[in-house]
């Protein structure tokens, strides 16, 4: 039978029912595909469909995206996403995982990455280490007023209604302004995966508004670079050069990754994986070969 898509499953995290879908071939090595902030795990579907013959392909929903559940409590610091990636690692019971993850799903797989440097055979890590050293130093000296913004940047979220669109073709046309790089066939996938019909007809994102507003709570940058630093296992980092975050060959970033080789992307944003769909695929097969 030909498979057409990927099988849903649960695992559970805190308390949690956390979705990831399973490309089938589970014979093959295995392969993680972590997604970023705002987005969902079937944003993957055209690089799993490239790699699943040849790997195991798993890719979760990040809690409060995609098809995972909500945290109750509005929970989204790091130490929660890092705790859930690795006890994916751990119900899927594999010794060792390739992992290919993008922004948030980056930074989330880089310290899982550093925490456990064997379990980490290769890592492709898209625009996903977080905010330069220097500007996360400057952040952890104005601890008390990030905290204080933090608490009235929460009560506004807690009063802010789910942004409703009338169709799901408004969905998509909103997708289409947000990432001008994306072909109307990847906006449509996208969005036909990314929203959910409300009880009322009207549609709305998979994600948790809480999500836009960043945790203050978070490791020294020290330690974080020390994470970095730790990570044996070769590393491939990706940049686009229309991406409105820096690369780490400009802030010194990449010479925290002995083994790490950068590449960046010519008319591309943060989602080169879409923007330059080819390329990357060449790129990445190329470097798990």
């Amino acid at each position: 039978m030909t498979q057409l898509g990927p099988t849903s499953n649960r695992f559970v995290s805190q308390r949690l029912r956390l979705n990831y879908v399973d490309w089938g071939n589970p014979e093959a090595p295995p392969l993680i595909l972590q997604h970023g902030g705002r987005d969902h795990c079937r944003s993957w579907d055209w690089v799993a469909e490239e790699l699943r013959h040849d790997w195991h392909v798993i890719c979760p929903d990040l809690r409060g995206h995609g098809d995972s559940e909500w945290s109750l409590e509005g929970h989204y610091g790091m130490d929660a996403f890092v705790y859930d990636f690795a006890q994916l690692v751990h119900t899927l019971g594999h010794n060792q995982v390739t992992i290919i993850a993008h922004s948030l799903g980056g930074n989330i797989a880089t310290r899982f990455t550093g925490l456990y440097p064997e379990k980490v055979a290769r890592f492709v890590n898209i625009e996903g280490l977080g905010p330069p050293t220097g500007l996360r130093r400057e952040q952890e000296a104005d601890g008390a007023d990030r905290l204080r913004q933090w608490i009235a940047d929460k009560r506004k979220a807690s009063g802010r209604s789910v942004r409703k669109y009338a169709s799901l073709r408004d969905a998509y046309q909103r997708m289409k302004e947000e990432n001008g790089f994306l072909t109307d066939e990847q906006a449509r996938h996208l969005t036909i995966h990314g929203a959910s019909r409300n009880e009322d007809g009207t549609w709305s994102w998979k994600f948790d508004n809480y999500l836009n507003v960043w945790s203050t709570t978070d490791l020294p940058t020290d330690l974080v670079v020390a994470l970095w630093e730790a990570i044996t296992c070769p590393v491939l980092l990706l940049w686009g050069k229309d991406s409105f975050a820096s690369s780490p060959a400009g802030d010194g970033r990449i010479d925290h990754f002995p083994s790490a080789r950068l590449i960046e992307y010519e008319n591309a944003g943060h989602w080169l994986h879409h923007d330059q769909f080819d390329r990357f695929m060449g790129d990445v097969k190329a470097f798990l070969a």
